[in-house]
């Protein structure tokens, strides 16, 4: 037997030997030590912030149009107001809770009720927002009555 196969050999039964092997827990150098999970600052903009409540607009705008073909505006937004600040644990994701009204382009004043939530925009670098208008979440995103869009 030439030297060539006889590596291939020991190759192919080293292989054969640690496939079968059951997995093990990671071994100390395979932890990821030091590092130590991600450092929430609590830092969101507060429920009546331009950059908030543009996003919102912005992508109410965006989502009547593209999805469901209508030419539904949000106009204004009126008695805005914090409903939660961190509700739930405490190493959970910092959330700002905020409801109040807005005014669509239809006349009509609905309920709103949207999350400020850390770290959750774009590439998780800046804060994200999440809504919902009572009576315009047609695709149930948020159903019932946004009530999942709440704390």
């Amino acid at each position: 037997m030439s030297a060539s196969a006889r590596a291939v050999l020991l190759v192919l039964v080293l292989l054969c030997v640690t496939a079968g092997r059951p997995a093990a827990a990671a071994s100390l150098f395979e932890l990821n030590f030091g590092l130590s999970g991600p450092r929430y600052e609590a830092v969101v903009p507060l429920c009546d912030h331009p950059g908030v409540l543009g996003k919102i607009s912005a992508r109410f705008a965006a989502k009547e149009s593209e999805y469901w073909h209508s030419a539904l505006q949000i106009v204004g937004f009126e008695r805005l107001r914090q409903t939660a600040f961190r509700p739930w644990a405490a190493d959970a994701i910092p959330r700002r809770f905020c409801s109040g009204q807005v005014l669509v382009s239809d006349g009509v004043r609905r309920a709103v009720h949207y999350a400020i939530i850390e770290d959750t925009g774009y590439l998780g670098v800046s804060w994200g927002v999440q809504w919902c208008v009572v009576g315009l979440d047609r695709n149930w995103a948020y159903h019932p009555a946004c009530r999942m869009a709440r704390p």
